[in-house]
């Protein structure tokens, strides 16, 4: 794989790792004047950010909707919504389960982090650089585009041009926002250190990480609970999900669910689909099936509104979850991808800051093998599933 060589030897998680301690150590340190600097890198940084995020959306939405759809046929649209059914559910099932643990585990935590914002430093200036569009707007026109584009021919101008977008942004993600979000991470727990916020945070991520880890071991069953029921091979669930383990170990230490596609491939084999079934579903689902990084998010995003005493309800939820799952699609094949495209609806729907959005990268980060792994192995149940109404008449 691309960039790989160079990055395996020390990743993004390792370096937010160090980043988080750097930023606590040098919390205590520092004296005003140099750590206002950090500060001032920050609010510049997140500027950036915020005006990266139209760009993202739209770089990405736009030739993922137009690459699926022009393929429109029975598997397509069937395995197209199962996946979305699956990562609706994997997100609204990872909020009821936040709202029924998070108030009880994190009500230590709510008041404190609540109360220091205020001891916080200020940059030494600030420049606004304006998104050219609202992330709604972004949406709206991303969708109006890629459905438009979905109809044109493969080697029309309109459509290249999206595509040289999506390089574009691709190679932003790769050469300046991976780069400095270090830095970034940095800049936030050396504040929140100042602040005398980082330990309540700190024992919030542990709770946050405990939690997830449960949630995506319990969707996993479940979603293998349903597949069995679809099974031609067995109707034990706890079989077919340890036939993808493999699939899942290896999504573990990649990081990626392109990277893995040969692996899920011949699991998903093992199951007893189709190879024609397989061949379909397998790569298309490592774009479009996102319950790993879905239920992470939504987990993360209510535990920080609980903390930070933000108010919300199921309606905000779902209509947030419906909005990610059909942003995920769009999700970058890079490190924390997933998070980088949700920034946008993070912002406008739940109403988060870029501290908020600095946090949620550094805990989605810190679970993004997790997620992955949840992700790939789930591409299996939902392959039993299509084999079920699709693979008998390969035969």
């Amino acid at each position: 794989m691309k960039h790989s060589g160079q990055k395996r030897h020390f990743g993004l998680l390792p370096r937010i790792i160090v980043a988080m301690i750097a930023g606590i150590g040098c919390g205590f340190i520092f004296p005003e004047a140099i750590a206002r600097i950090f500060v001032t890198f920050n609010s510049l940084f997140g500027n950036f950010l915020s005006f990266c995020i139209p760009l993202i959306i739209v770089g990405f939405v736009v030739p993922a909707i137009a690459e699926i759809g022009k393929r429109a046929g029975k598997m397509l649209v069937f395995t197209a919504l199962l996946a979305y059914v699956a990562t609706f559910f994997s997100g609204m099932f990872s909020y009821f389960v936040g709202t029924l643990t998070f108030p009880a585990l994190l009500s230590d935590t709510a008041v404190g982090v609540a109360a220091s914002e205020s001891h916080a430093l200020q940059p030494f200036f600030s420049i606004d650089i304006p998104p050219l569009m609202s992330v709604m707007t972004a949406l709206v026109v991303a969708f109006v585009f890629g459905l438009g584009v979905a109809q044109t021919d493969v080697t029309s101008v309109l459509r290249r041009c999206f595509v040289e977008m999506r390089e574009i942004i691709i190679k932003v993600i790769y050469t300046v926002v991976i780069p400095l979000l270090p830095f970034y991470i940095f800049g936030i727990f050396m504040n929140m250190t100042i602040a005398d916020e980082v330990g309540p945070m700190l024992i919030t991520f542990a709770k946050i990480i405990l939690v997830i880890f449960a949630i995506h071991i319990a969707v996993l069953l479940l979603q293998f609970s349903v597949a069995s029921l679809f099974s031609t091979t067995t109707r034990n669930p706890l079989k077919l999900l340890w036939r993808m383990m493999p699939a899942y170990f290896t999504a573990l230490g990649t990081q990626s669910s392109a990277a893995t596609i040969p692996v899920t491939l011949a699991r998903t084999k093992a199951l007893g689909v189709s190879e024609g079934v397989a061949g379909f579903v397998v790569p298309l689902c490592a774009t479009i099936h996102m319950s790993g990084s879905t239920l992470k998010i939504v987990a993360c995003a209510l535990a920080l509104m609980i903390t930070q005493q933000m108010p919300y309800d199921t309606p905000m939820f779902v209509g947030f979850v419906a909005m990610l799952g059909i942003t995920m699609v769009a999700a970058p094949g890079v490190p924390g991808g997933s998070i980088m495209a949700a920034l946008g609806i993070l912002s406008q729907m739940l109403g988060f800051t870029d501290a908020d959005n600095a946090l949620m990268i550094a805990l989605y980060i810190a679970m993004d093998s997790f997620g992955t792994a949840c992700n790939v192995t789930g591409d299996g149940a939902l392959s039993v599933i299509v084999n079920r109404f699709f693979g008998v008449k390969k035969h």
